[in-house]
């Protein structure tokens, strides 16, 4: 079965209800082996596409994993990824801001990690919790200190979907291509997730009391990530919305994504002008002779 990104895809200006954004979709393989080889395929293709990138150095890659807890964003860049040359690729993962964080914009932190041209940048979370978990919490927006009157929130929420817009739309122009993936996971197959974590004593780091407060939540997670959805998928940076109850079928969708997305950037070596082979052939002559 192919898969088609546009079908994940949210186009602009739309009004997202996750209620008709499924959490599963039919296997997109056969078996576990079947499985392996389709991500083995997609994984190479990247390989082969950011070393491209790398060496041309004119485009920047930056991927944006957002979730609910459990969804699986680490499990789907570590075997995405996991054929990258780390050269040309860094990791960012964004937790509670720290009281320097708090004294900036909050765009402030994850643009100062922003990946260089020729790189592939991966935001484990990013400026989007400022508008998701911040919004759900209220308490962590009052602890930011802003200047003003914070009355009227849905102004407040508003301006900083500009701002994000803005960032990526100058990010854009200036070479840095977007892709923004939610992975949609479902409330019965969070807890299903919960309880292997605490069942298997190897996972029970992964668990958090916290995350089972959060679930009291999970409406108003829906809710703020419906918005956010609809006000920033755009047509430069868009949103893709991932079924996320299978982890396999997540980890294809993902990769095949970020593979058509470069194949459009359509990278490629430098090319050698006559004059600099002619150079190269003198060299590896006297390289030969033992001439050096």
């Amino acid at each position: 079965m192919s898969i088609k990104p546009k079908k994940f895809r949210v186009k602009p200006k739309t009004d997202v209800d996750l209620d008709k954004w499924p959490t599963s979709c039919a296997a997109l393989y056969e078996s576990k082996k079947h499985y392996e080889a389709l991500l083995e395929e997609n994984v190479a293709e990247l390989r082969h596409q950011q070393s491209m990138l790398y060496a041309e150095d004119r485009y920047a890659l930056l991927l944006i994993f957002q979730a609910m807890d459990a969804a699986g964003k680490d499990g789907v860049i570590k075997h995405v990824m996991s054929g990258v040359n780390p050269q040309g690729c860094q990791v960012y993962s964004f937790k509670h801001p720290s009281a320097e964080e708090l004294d900036h914009d909050f765009l402030w932190r994850t643009t100062r990690v922003l990946p260089e041209r020729g790189r592939i940048g991966i935001f484990n979370r990013s400026y989007y919790e400022e508008v998701l978990i911040v919004r759900v919490h209220p308490e962590i927006l009052r602890a930011e200190r802003l200047p003003g009157d914070r009355a009227d929130e849905h102004s407040l929420w508003r301006k900083r979907f500009e701002s994000i817009n803005d960032l990526e739309k100058h990010l854009h122009r200036n070479g840095t291509r977007i892709i923004k993936f939610f992975l949609h996971l479902s409330k019965d197959e969070q807890r299903k997730r919960f309880l292997a974590r605490i069942d298997d004593p190897e996972k029970n780091w992964k668990f958090s009391s916290a995350d089972i407060e959060e679930r009291k939540f999970w409406s108003d997670y829906m809710k703020a990530y419906e918005e956010c959805l609809s006000a920033t998928s755009t047509a430069h940076a868009p949103w893709y919305v991932v079924p996320a109850d299978d982890k396999e079928n997540a980890r294809l969708i993902v990769s095949r994504i970020i593979v058509s997305t470069l194949e459009d950037l359509d990278p490629s070596y430098p090319k050698v002008s006559a004059r600099q082979k002619r150079d190269l052939q003198a060299i590896r002559e006297r390289l030969v002779k033992g001439q050096d």
